[in-house]
């Protein structure tokens, strides 16, 4: 029998079972939490098309045994997803209550007040932000909204500027 000192004992070992099984649940909890989303909200995440078939067909499943095994099944994709931090960041953006999802739909409020209010300047502020954006489609929806506002008329354009900055800081902050 050879001896191997205590600390080179202990780095072969790699994670305990309980560890292991944490790790397992964290992932389930996150394909729980993925259920609830739209076809839409789910083509936004970085997900294999194994991991949203699965959540696909999760939908049909009525029995409490058979969603709960199929839970686990998700978890296990999930753990052999390139990139399963991503796909809870971006989770975490699509829940109407956290913070994330709060402060990108307060930016896109601000952003589109203020080109509403100020006009061209600010549409150039936002191209240096989001140098992503259509700058030809956000000055018309800019100039339609700011025509909204002048003749005190709801018409949807301002909604139409949000969805739509909203959408570019989203990209942006991806």
């Amino acid at each position: 029998m050879t001896d191997y000192p205590d600390d080179e004992l202990h780095e072969d070992l790699g994670p305990s079972k309980s560890q292991i099984k944490r790790e397992m649940q964290a992932l389930q909890a996150v394909g729980k939490r993925m259920l609830d989303l739209s076809d839409e909200q789910l083509d936004a995440l970085p997900i294999s098309d194994t991991l949203r078939a699965a959540i696909v067909e999760s939908r049909r499943i009525r029995k409490h045994e058979a969603r709960r095994r199929h839970l686990h099944y998700i978890g296990k994709v999930l753990r052999s997803e390139d990139d399963p931090e991503a796909i809870e960041r971006g989770l975490n953006a699509f829940v109407a209550g956290s913070e994330e999802h709060t402060r990108r739909h307060h930016l896109a409020e601000r952003w589109r007040d203020r080109m509403i209010a100020e006009g061209d300047t600010v549409v150039a502020d936002f191209i240096e932000y989001c140098p992503m954006a259509d700058v030809q489609h956000l000055r018309n929806l800019v100039r339609n909204a700011r025509k909204e506002a002048e003749k005190q008329k709801n018409t949807g354009q301002s909604k139409k500027l949000f969805r739509a900055l909203r959408e570019w800081i989203d990209e942006a902050e991806q």
